[in-house]
């Protein structure tokens, strides 16, 4: 009785909280708390797994805006999270001279410069995806994708070509893991509510009205390239943000970072935690990140692990682990309520019949 009593008491509380913040809410609160609690773990390597997820959760949630708000899938995605990484990178290796070393105020020069460098990219890309619609705009974002990531691996004496950019050794307060991580969870933290502000806003709802008809935008007065584009842009840069943090914390960058194949994780973690939640894809980097942390340590076959997970997922769960949980907690709060209005008209019953 006393354990039963203990589940409906929890049940009921994360109920209460469902009720009050919504599923967006109760998620960043669960997500709030444990990215808090993560320096606590022993050892260090939870936090740099977590550190990823933090990284890898922004890169997501900035492709989300153009998937999930917009409609649109990219394929080149990476590139701007290879361009804000390198931006960082270069500026790094012009501050560092001959000594190896940079200081705390060109430190935050270099991540600030990841800034317009991927915004600037994002707005020449844009400029002509937007254009198109559908199969035809991914495919070009990928062939975007690929022109920039040959490039950069192509320009040896600026890029450093495939060998990268090594060294990129953070101030001594960053190079303790643990400071980088709560540096990195503040800048997420920060990135993550202004994504939050702007999902919300009018220009937020106009996304939502071009994912579900343009034409319809169009004769509503909508903008619909303009609107598009100024997305595009916000997306590519807050990637770049994330590429930013991406360079110190890994002591280098490399053309991978562009390829299409980095440009595949956000639209798996995307699709694993929901693209209609805003915090679907900071979940589905959770599960994505400590799932190939865990599984690369027993063996080598992770794009098969992944690539079951996306083949269940697709076919049996296509709203992505968010959408059952939301659909879990509704039933959940209808039955409740069910159950609290028959027990007011069995009280109602009962003080009729007396």
């Amino acid at each position: 009785m006393t354990s039963s009593a203990g589940k409906s008491k929890k049940k009921g509380s994360i109920n209460g909280l469902y009720r009050q913040a919504g599923l967006t809410g109760t998620i960043a609160l669960i997500l709030g708390i444990g990215f808090l609690l993560v320096p606590l773990l022993p050892g260090e390597f939870p936090v740099i797994v977590a550190v990823e997820i933090l990284i890898l959760g922004l890169f997501a949630m900035s492709f989300n805006l153009i998937y999930g708000y917009m409609g649109q899938i990219s394929f080149g995605h990476a590139a701007f999270f290879g361009l804000g990484a390198y931006a960082t990178a270069l500026m790094f290796r012009a501050f560092q001279g001959a000594t190896g070393e940079i200081g705390y105020l060109d430190f935050f020069l270099s991540l600030l410069s990841a800034v317009p460098v991927s915004a600037m990219g994002a707005l020449v890309v844009g400029f002509f995806c937007v254009r198109l619609t559908g199969i035809y705009f991914a495919l070009l974002s990928l062939a975007f994708g690929e022109l920039v990531f040959y490039v950069v691996f192509s320009w040896y004496g600026f890029t450093g070509g495939d060998d990268g950019i090594q060294g990129l050794m953070p101030p001594p307060f960053f190079r303790d893991t643990v400071n980088y991580y709560y540096f990195t969870l503040a800048i997420v933290a920060i990135a993550v509510v202004v994504l939050w502000r702007i999902t919300q806003s009018p220009f937020g709802y106009s996304l939502r009205m071009l994912r579900e008809n343009q034409q319809r935008a169009a004769f509503l007065g909508i903008n619909v390239r303009l609107c598009m584009l100024v997305n595009f842009v916000i997306a590519g840069t807050f990637a770049g943000v994330a590429g930013a943090l991406w360079g110190p914390f890994q002591r280098s960058v490399s053309p991978v970072l562009l390829g299409w194949t980095q440009s595949g994780i956000p639209v798996f973690m995307t699709l694993i935690g929901g693209a209609s939640f805003f915090g679907g894809p900071m979940v589905g980097s959770v599960i994505y990140t400590a799932l190939n942390s865990y599984v690369t340590r027993f063996t080598m076959y992770w794009p098969l692990t992944i690539g079951v997970i996306i083949l269940f997922l697709v076919l049996f769960v296509p709203g992505g682990i968010l959408s059952v949980v939301d659909a879990r907690m509704a039933a959940y709060r209808r039955r409740r309520e069910s159950d609290a209005d028959i027990s007011a008209g069995s009280a109602d019953g009962r003080e009729g019949v007396q």
